[in-house]
């Protein structure tokens, strides 16, 4: 069983991959992340924490600073990644995302949403989309509690990334 959290970086989707993680540790699966890159889109990159404040957008070095906060927030866990155009639809991002998820042969995929799973889901909603594929069964995380009570008493890092 392959476990899928779409991550954005934002706190729902750490709190997504941090409940991917205790549900690894207790069946055993691998927790794969995949993230969807908007090419050259600076003002997302750093506004879902991709890019340090004077960093200009490159993707070697959007996907490292992925790689650092996955693996802080859910050691072991793999990153998969596309890119689509600078501006792309959600429509466009959930498709890629459910590509990667299928790709990785995912069994369940975990999404920090708040509008993921109501009975009508809003044209703006990546999550939702993506919940919508009948492939895989699907986690919906709504806040970002999980990550707070996993990352207590761990070493600081990843309690700093709720700062």
């Amino acid at each position: 069983m392959t476990i899928v959290v779409p991550f954005d970086g934002s706190k729902l989707a750490e709190a997504a991959l941090a409940r991917a993680g205790t549900i690894r540790d207790s069946l055993g699966e691998d927790v794969v992340a995949v993230t969807i890159i908007p090419r050259g889109n600076t003002e997302y990159a750093r506004e879902n924490g991709w890019l340090d404040d004077g960093e200009a957008f490159d993707v070697d070095t959007v996907v490292e600073h992925l790689r650092e906060r996955i693996e802080r927030i859910c050691p072991g866990a793999t990153l998969e990644h596309a890119f689509v155009e600078r501006y792309a639809s959600a429509g466009v991002v959930a498709s890629r995302a459910r590509r990667l998820a299928r790709d990785a042969e995912a069994t369940m995929v975990v999404i920090g949403s708040r509008e993921a799973g109501h009975a009508i889901v809003s044209s703006s909603s990546v999550g939702g989309k993506i919940a919508l594929d009948g492939a895989y069964d699907v986690l919906i995380v709504r806040d970002r509690a999980p990550l707070e009570r996993v990352t207590e008493g761990s070493d600081g890092d990843a309690a700093r990334a709720n700062d």
